[in-house]
């Protein structure tokens, strides 16, 4: 394609080949060619006379040799996709040609393919976010000691470690993870059902014999590497399925999102810096910039797939009965987007976990210029069991506090609220004293503990599981 025609920004800028791979017509039409070869053998094991070893062996020779051209030129006529490749796919398998879809409707290749195509997307997304979760479990073990200034509201509140706020990163991405096994779980095909889901097809083609019939869906399924075909249907799978699969994909970009987010707050602080390339320009105005494009990047895609699972919710809700195809064109677009828009994100996550910087001075930095008024209830506590009166101290050290407050944002000067305390007689500590209190790994409670634990007993075994899926960081195009 040229310029001078749209070109997704999700194939050209965002999503892996492997996704696209997933989502191309090659995977498509090959598996429709899979699924008619499956339903031909089923037919014939379950004793249809009018289909011979020959004719599967034909079909199976032809399978990934798509004729397109022959497709495309029948499409124009017939103005049926299907029809156009059951026509194309005859032409190459002139003996097969007169059973070739044989009981089936259009959602047979169609739906089941939707099927097995989210199936493999999955597999796709899995390994990617199990991959994600061992990079920043890596991080988190790395920094468990490190203590930093924690927030709530974003106002300086209790320190807790930069490996204990990763974890909070990772244990939503393994509640995504949890969500994604058990949705994959449950997938399974369509089957054949027939035009309404009544199989009356193969009433037909079977005279009547039921109990062969139940048999077919099962052996497609298992023909097809699935553990089952949904028990009942009308022409099409429930729509509801594809709002399961967007759900989680959605979840896994709120994920990416709330941890991005943090990146983007703390790179303003200077505390982390996402990968930056040499050659990297931040701003084409202000040379000396070094933006967190990455983390806004994964921001921005997050926002389009979590919108975006609301298209298969809406399509779910809005069919008439047995099937009507005003769920076609929207399905064709949001599913695929919100897997190749997720499929980008694992990328820039794992880019930016894998070279994401730590700036331990600038760390500890901030936390020193908030620890004194952390550390007011500790001294408090040393003066009471030094005989000082408890209500008189929190008093004392409350006027103090706002003294030293607003020589901090009214007057732009350092936190000298320890000064203030050893000047203080009703302490009685010297700034020697003080300062032998102001340890800021004597004030991350658990947090290092927090981390080990968690990583043991919970990532670790997840980990060990799925090794086999674990790759290191993400490329990114641009």
């Amino acid at each position: 394609m040229g310029t001078d025609a749209y070109i997704s920004p999700l194939s050209e800028r965002y999503a892996s080949k492997e996704m696209q791979y997933v989502f191309s017509q090659d995977m498509k039409f090959r598996t429709w060619r899979r699924l008619w070869i499956a339903l031909a053998e089923t037919e014939k094991e379950l004793g249809l006379k009018a289909i011979t070893d020959e004719m599967i062996e034909e079909l199976k020779a032809h399978k990934d040799d798509i004729n397109y051209d022959v497709a495309k030129a029948r499409e124009k006529e017939v103005r049926h996709d299907v029809m156009s490749h059951v026509y194309a796919y005859g032409q190459q398998c002139p003996k097969a040609k007169g059973i070739i879809h044989l009981g089936a409707t259009s959602c047979y290749v169609g739906d089941n393919t939707d099927i097995i195509v989210m199936n493999e997307g999955l597999n796709l997304i899995k390994k990617k976010l199990v991959s994600a979760i061992s990079e920043l479990a890596g991080f988190a073990d790395k920094y468990k000691d490190m203590p930093t200034l924690a927030f709530t509201h974003f106002q300086p509140a209790q320190p807790t470690t930069v490996g204990k706020r990763a974890t909070l990163w990772i244990n939503e991405f393994m509640i995504d993870l949890e969500d994604l096994e058990y949705v994959q779980d449950s997938l399974k095909l369509l089957g054949s059902k027939g035009t309404t889901g009544t199989q009356a097809s193969f009433l037909e083609l079977f005279h009547g014999d039921q109990e062969t019939i139940d048999k077919i869906d099962p052996m497609i399924a298992e023909k097809m590497g699935f553990k089952a075909c949904y028990p009942v249907s009308g022409q099409t799978y429930s729509r509801k399925v594809d709002t399961r699969v967007l759900n989680v994909l959605a979840g896994i970009a709120a994920s990416a999102h709330k941890m991005s987010n943090d990146i983007r707050l703390l790179q303003h602080l200077k505390e982390v810096e996402e990968p930056f390339e040499k050659n990297q320009i931040g701003s084409s105005a202000m040379a000396y910039k070094r933006n967190p494009m990455r983390s806004e990047r994964i921001a921005s895609l997050s926002r389009y797939v979590m919108v975006d699972a609301l298209n298969p919710a809406i399509t779910s809700a809005t069919q008439w009965f047995e099937r009507t195809l005003d769920d076609s064109a929207n399905k064709r677009i949001s599913i695929a987007e919100g897997f190749l828009a997720t499929d980008g994100i694992l990328e820039l996550v794992l880019n930016v976990v894998d070279g994401l910087v730590v700036n331990d001075k600038v760390v500890r930095k901030h936390l020193m210029s908030e620890l004194p008024f952390m550390a007011t209830e500790n001294i408090m506590m040393d003066c009471v069991n030094a005989g000082g009166d408890r209500q008189e101290l929190h008093e004392e050290i409350r006027e103090l506090s706002m003294q030293a407050g607003a020589h901090v944002k009214r007057d732009g000067l350092e936190n000298d609220l320890l000064d203030l305390i050893a000047a203080d007689k009703m302490f009685g500590m010297t700034k020697e004293e003080l300062m032998e209190r102001m340890k800021p790994e004597d004030y991350v409670g658990r947090a290092p503990r927090q981390v080990e634990k968690y990583l043991a007993e919970f990532v670790r075994p997840v980990l060990d599981e799925r090794k086999d899926l674990i790759s290191a960081g993400g490329e990114i195009k641009v």
